[in-house]
């Protein structure tokens, strides 16, 4: 048994989404403000009963909500949670037969609706008697929680939710639900805190407590420190009677009560809460919790924390076990994240039935997780969609079944953080790799004073090196809706035949070329078959950088331009000459050079990167080191400088 399906709608950002459940665990990703965090808290709210207020209500509600009248339809402004439970002949059905309306041996789904209702003629009779607009809205925005109603149903069928059919619709109390569910949260703020800011907190300590007292109530044996309070209270009361007698004396004779005496009454979970601490370090050497960093910090909370849940889930025994954790990776380095969640999934294993949800911002984290766990938040048309990432993505490659075999490989190992950024840079190659945050910054300096300029240095992109393979990531760019830069190399060839008579496509100068082996040009700018009479004329227009992207406006290319009577080849090509005097002045100094004495004055620049390049990586770490070491300023290529303008300013 397990929940299958979570449907949202009118709450916060989530306008109408719906949540696919594994039945293992989940992970929700997704851009900031994308509401992750709002389907845990509704979830939650629901569950503990908890008030709803005016800011829960999605804001594409707040006209109707300003002007609620006769007229109104209230099903419109009600906040619904949906969840479907999915369970089979060898679940035991106690609880769930609560909630099953459909008798069919076939059908095997229950439907539980969660709903948040105003109280359409009750607010109207206050409202009425207000004065103006304005006096309605401020009242409603204060107030509106007082006007709110939560019930719960079970239903058969999505028709049913319909207004002339709401007959059908079952109520059920909330105590069933908790009998069914075991719904537990670890909510992103712990309370965890450094050294400075302890003021005396002992956040770990007070989580052992809770665990003792927890125990210590369900089994008064539990442990042997209640043996041990008892001898201790045996001893004190000798002691007491002997030191408290003087201090009794006039009591007593006052009052004639020769019984009254102080006695022991040590309690454990007293004892274990204000006498007691999380230390490390050895025992000639301890030091307290609080002096552990930030990550090790949450860590060991969270750690403690889903310790005591797993406690809770395996004594309370219920039929459907759920667990959201809020971004576990806080204050805790890349390596941590790593660790933690390999380690807190061997966790998750030894409690049945567990459904976790995980919200996270960390690659590293996301890339340690099945393909198949992720959930993509996105905004689509003033709505959060909540993508079901393998399969809707995989449907998206179709055929392509080699290209989305490397999406799905390359994003386990390198490029999770995609994910996470507003903008992408691809790149081919490790020259690029090195130098491009140069030239970012370059950009930003020479702009930085520019009305309205957001330096690119200062926006959440990620740069990725995907060497010739860009192509290979068209499906996943639109799926995940990011504006997308592509820098690349026009890597034009010649077509000739070689002495087998075979027709081959080797490299050559743009200015004698005849065609493009870049594969990622080819696609995205739709190339006609080689063989066409339209190949030529497109060909002639991607020389002259006059092809567009016509599907979409999120993604461009850019690579060399003529530059100064040249056109470059490669970014080698295309650097060596807008920097040939000071590649000249410095030769000496460059590493990844060979014939280094024929780096020489001329406009044959195809001819001369060919003939003195030698390792492409140490001639960009050299270039690197001189511009920071003695602050050598490279001049940017022209096709640079335009990519770095385009992903500048948003594509949208």
């Amino acid at each position: 048994m397990n929940i299958s399906e979570i449907k949202i709608k009118n709450f916060r950002l989530l306008r109408e989404s719906t949540l696919d459940m594994k039945n293992d665990l989940s992970l929700l990703i997704g851009r900031n403000n994308s509401g992750k965090t709002s389907l845990l808290v509704l979830f939650e709210k629901f569950y503990n009963n908890e008030n709803f207020m005016y800011d829960d209500f999605s804001l594409y509600l707040r006209d109707e909500l300003h002007n609620i009248n006769e007229h109104t339809n209230i099903l419109d402004l009600t906040i619904q949670m949906i969840i479907e439970i999915d369970y089979n002949e060898s679940d035991d059905l106690e609880y769930l037969s609560e909630f099953i309306l459909d008798l069919d041996p076939d059908s095997n789904i229950v439907k539980i609706l969660f709903e948040v209702t105003i109280k359409k003629e009750k607010i109207i009779s206050v409202l009425s008697s207000l004065g103006s607009d304005d006096e309605k809205t401020r009242y409603i925005k204060k107030h509106l929680h007082s006007f709110l109603t939560t019930t719960i149903y079970t239903f058969e069928n999505d028709e049913d939710l319909e207004e002339e059919n709401r007959y059908k619709l079952i109520k059920k109390e909330l105590k069933q639900i908790k009998s069914l569910i075991n719904f537990q949260i670890i909510h992103a703020k712990r309370n965890v805190s450094s050294s400075d800011d302890n003021k005396g907190k002992k956040i770990l300590s007070t989580m052992t407590t809770k665990y003792f007292n927890k125990k210590n109530i369900e089994d008064p044996n539990f442990s042997e420190i209640n043996n041990q309070m008892i001898e201790m209270d045996n001893t004190l009361n000798s002691t007491y009677a002997t030191e408290f007698n003087d201090f009794l004396r006039y009591g007593k004779d006052f009052l004639n009560i020769d019984t009254l005496k102080v006695i022991s009454d040590l309690e454990s979970n007293e004892v274990i809460q204000s006498s007691s601490k999380v230390v490390y370090g050895d025992s000639s050497n301890y030091l307290p919790e609080h002096l552990n960093g930030l990550g090790f910090m949450n860590i060991l909370y969270l750690l403690l924390d889903i310790e005591m849940k797993k406690e809770n889930f395996k004594e309370e025994v219920k039929s459907i076990n759920l667990l959201f954790i809020e971004e576990p990776e806080a204050h805790t380095h890349p390596q941590m994240q790593y660790k933690f969640i390999d380690e807190i999934k061997k966790v998750f294993s030894e409690i049945e039935n567990l459904q976790t949800i995980i919200t996270t911002h960390s690659a590293q984290i996301v890339s340690r997780c099945d393909f198949k766990d992720i959930r993509y938040l996105l905004e689509d048309n003033q709505n959060i969609r909540i993508k079901n990432f393998y399969s809707e993505l995989k449907d998206e490659y179709g055929t392509e079944e080699e290209h989305f075999k490397f999406i799905e490989q390359y994003l386990t190992l390198q490029a999770s953080e995609l994910f996470f950024a507003n903008k992408i840079i691809f790149i081919e190659g490790t020259t690029e790799k090195m130098l491009l945050p140069y030239y970012i910054n370059m950009y930003d300096e020479e702009n930085i004073g520019t009305t309205d300029y957001i330096p690119i240095s200062s926006q959440n992109i990620s740069i990725v090196e995907v060497g010739a393979n860009a192509e290979a990531f068209d499906k996943l760019i639109k799926f995940l809706n990011i504006q997308t830069l592509i820098i690349t190399d026009i890597d034009t060839t010649i077509k000739t035949t070689n002495s087998s008579g075979r027709i081959i496509y080797p490299a050559e100068k743009v200015s004698d070329a005849t065609h493009t082996s870049n594969a990622t040009i080819k696609k995205y700018y739709n190339s006609p078959d080689v063989n066409s009479d339209d190949f030529e004329p497109w060909f002639i227009n991607l020389k002259n950088a006059n092809l567009t992207i016509t599907d979409t406006s999120m993604i461009n290319i850019f690579y060399q331009i003529e530059e100064d009577s040249y056109h470059a080849r490669s970014f080698e090509d295309a650097f060596i000459k807008v920097n040939l005097l000071e590649l000249i002045t410095n030769k000496d100094d460059l590493r990844g050079l060979k014939n280094r004495d024929e780096l020489i004055e001329t406009t044959e620049i195809y001819e001369l990167t060919d003939r003195v390049l030698n390792k492409k990586s140490d001639f960009a770490f050299s270039l690197l080191y001189l511009a920071l070491s003695r602050n050598i300023e490279w001049n940017m290529p022209q096709y640079i400088r335009n990519a770095l303008e385009w992903i500048q300013n948003d594509a949208s």
